[in-house]
């Protein structure tokens, strides 16, 4: 979660002290990055994603669930074992106590052996994990915990400097210094607690209706939504120009993938009306003044804006505009910028879209610095100040530029311009997650390859991201979307499709999901890699059909269907015990759920998958040696690999997944001369 520096975090008025120092020298940073960097060209493709989990202690005999505030514990017990492996994973701190982050140690390649690969890492992951739980311990890959806000600790609330929350006490909090500075910091720069606001659903015996038109679940702590779980994919993409392009891209997708991710229908015990986190989350950290946010509050110098410039949106929200020179155009919505910043940025020679961005971007305060480092850091050598910024700025999308650690003579791994895809939630199984991050692999590669543009309207990508958000969109909502989707129809004609149209097609657009197949194709895709994708894209166009539930659908259902469910909307602790159980049996393969899969049955995962197969540490180590090959060198490595696999013992139908590797170097953006009407004519 960000930038995580060890020190002792600066109170919210020292804070204030230095906050303009923060932000010029945080801007400076970025310019001295660009310098440096701008002319990076030919970055290989990779690619890797965010998975995060939730340690909870179940009590089967008393039926009762509640969070394990172990998470450092285990997180450094897994990171003792990577130590010792040579496949592996990463793991990182989260906002909770209870949280976890995993991520592959390395990047993904490799296009098709990449995409064969993800699954396999989160299985890993995941049986990591199983071998440090305690017995009476699990870590499903649930969204929310449905309890949080409801005596979850079993003890009294008692004393939450940080949070003064009245609900969830601090020790729920990662005790890194970094998170309750944030949650202190967000309260006291908005001059109140935070105050979140999910609609309740409406069930026959819902007494709260009978008082209210419109009743709220109603939570006053960043907790509950930073204590929300998610899926995230980053890419590396070849240069400055298409990480600035794929963010644009990807952004009109952000609200299209968290319907269809949906997995978020109850919190603080209650069925919501929503099934997504996001609106939640944007809540939870909204540290707008109160003259920010339209009413009426008194200047502070010493903030950015003196505290009274509005701002349209919570700093966890969607983008505020397009940052390609390309995409100027659907920028239709008032985007806040910081006038100096902004007019530094064009006398520097950042073009009017980029200087946009950024200076959006230093309309906040910083939230988080630590004593000894402030003024002590070199401009040249470090990128902290403007971390400290672009680290909460949580949009669906977030663009990175290079660490300073990428400089050439740093001895560091080089890491090029990156886009972050980070609107998707996690999945209760890692098929699921594997199916939704390749699938965004392959719609980023289509976006290149194929010359497409998904442009829509500012306003549009925001109204998508309203109606994202309601119970069963997938099913129940349309989505602004563009008709004519190639490059040359600058302005293609937008109209309001389901969600099955978008993904799977219709007679007046072709589909995301027959675009995966097409890029497929134009990679010449093996059969037998394409079998293991093709289940993946099946997923997507069957959750799109409606022919399967997306994971929100499905824990409603289970509440509502549940022996004990009054249908007040009340989901009691014994009905919370039942579905995380349930859920937690499915990701693990120990329950069969084809209402979400269809007919794809997960196999189980114990502790014996902490340790990766064979075939895939073989692939590692070549994967390994490619970083470093030309083309032609990697190429000869792998035509090789088919008789070394009977070397090491691999059975025949292993090779396959060998094979597949010989895409490690097909071309990711192709011809700009592509004829798409062929290769629709030849499927």
């Amino acid at each position: 979660m960000g930038l995580l520096t060890v020190g002792t975090p600066l109170a919210w008025e020292d804070m204030l002290h230095h906050s303009r120092y923060i932000r010029k020298h945080g801007v400076l940073q970025f310019l001295h990055t660009l310098r440096r960097m701008q002319h990076l060209e030919n970055d290989p493709f990779l690619y890797g994603d965010e998975v995060e989990y939730g340690l909870l202690k179940v009590d089967p005999i008393r039926k009762t669930v509640r969070l394990s505030l172990r998470g450092p514990e285990a997180m450094e017990a897994l990171r003792r074992q990577e130590q010792e492996e040579l496949q592996g994973c990463a793991w990182h701190e989260e906002y909770g106590s209870w949280m976890l982050e995993g991520t592959p140690r390395v990047p993904y390649g490799g296009y098709v052996m990449g995409l064969l690969g993800i699954e396999q890492n989160m299985r890993l992951r995941r049986g990591r994990i199983l071998s440090v739980l305690n017995e009476d311990e699990m870590a499903p890959t649930l969204v929310a915990f449905p309890l949080l806000g409801v005596g979850f600790t079993g003890s009294s609330i008692g004393a939450s400097p940080a949070s003064d929350s009245a609900l969830v006490p601090d020790s729920c909090i990662n005790p890194h210094p970094r998170f309750a500075t944030l949650t202190a910091n967000i309260r006291k720069r908005r001059g109140s607690k935070v105050d979140i606001r999910v609609p309740l659903f409406k069930d026959s015996k819902t007494t709260e209706f009978e008082t209210a038109t419109e009743p709220m679940i109603h939570m006053d702590c960043m907790a509950f939504g930073m204590g929300c779980c998610c899926l995230q994919v980053t890419f590396q993409a070849s240069d400055l120009d298409e990480s600035r392009l794929l963010y644009d891209q990807l952004a009109v997708l952000a609200p299209i993938m968290l319907a269809l991710t949906a997995a978020t229908p109850i919190v603080k015990g209650r069925l919501a009306a929503t099934d997504a986190r996001w609106s939640l989350i944007s809540q939870s950290v909204d540290d707008r003044t109160p003259a920010e946010r339209g009413e009426a509050g008194i200047a502070d110098a010493r903030m950015a804006g003196a505290g009274i410039r509005k701002q349209s949106k919570s700093r966890y929200d969607s983008i505020s505009c397009f940052i390609h020179p390309g995409s100027r155009a659907f920028n239709d919505l008032p985007c806040e910028t910081d006038e100096d910043t902004f007019a530094l940025l064009q006398q520097e020679g950042v073009d009017e879209a980029l200087a946009q961005h950024v200076s959006h971007l230093f309309t906040r305060d910083p939230l988080a610095a630590f004593a000894g480092h402030v003024e002590e850091v070199d401009d040249f050598a470090s990128t902290d100040h403007f971390e400290s910024i672009q680290s909460t700025n949580w949009q669906t999308v977030r663009w990175k530029p290079p660490p300073a650690t990428s400089a050439c003579g740093t001895g560091a791994p080089h890491v090029g311009w990156r886009t972050e895809f980070r609107s998707m939630e996690v999945q209760l199984t890692d098929f699921e997650n594997a199916a939704f991050t390749a699938f965004m692999v392959l719609v980023s590669r289509a976006i290149l390859v194929f010359n497409l543009n998904l442009l829509v309207p500012l306003s549009k990508v925001d109204e998508n991201m309203g109606r994202a958000h309601a119970a069963d969109a997938v099913g129940t909502q349309n989505f602004w979307f563009r008709r004519q989707i190639w490059q040359e129809a600058e302005q293609g004609e937008l109209c309001e499709m389901t969600m099955d149209e978008i993904m799977n097609g219709s007679k007046e657009f072709v589909g995301l999901v027959p675009l995966c197949y097409a890029y497929l194709k134009h990679i010449r895709c093996d059969n037998s890699s394409f079998k293991h994708l093709d289940q993946y894209l099946k997923l997507i166009s069957g959750r799109a059909s409606g022919e399967l539930m997306t994971p929100a659908k499905w824990m409603r259902c289970f509440v509502r269907s549940h022996k004990e469910y009054k249908f007040d909307s009340v989901v009691s602790e014994s009905i919370a015990f039942d579905m995380v159980k349930a859920c937690n049996d499915i990701g693990l393969g120990k329950r069969p759920c084809p209402e979400i899969l269809g007919e794809v049955e997960i196999e189980p995962i114990t502790t014996g998958d902490c340790r990766p197969s064979g075939i895939f540490v073989y692939l590692f180590r070549l994967k390994r040696r490619f970083v470093a090959c030309a083309q032609w060198r990697a190429h000869r490595l792998m035509c090789g690999a088919r008789s070394s696999c009977a070397k090491i013992g691999i059975k025949p139908w292993d090779v396959a997944i060998v094979q597949a590797a010989q895409h490690l170097y097909s071309s990711p953006r192709g011809s700009k001369t592509f004829d798409w009407p062929q290769i629709r004519s030849q499927q």
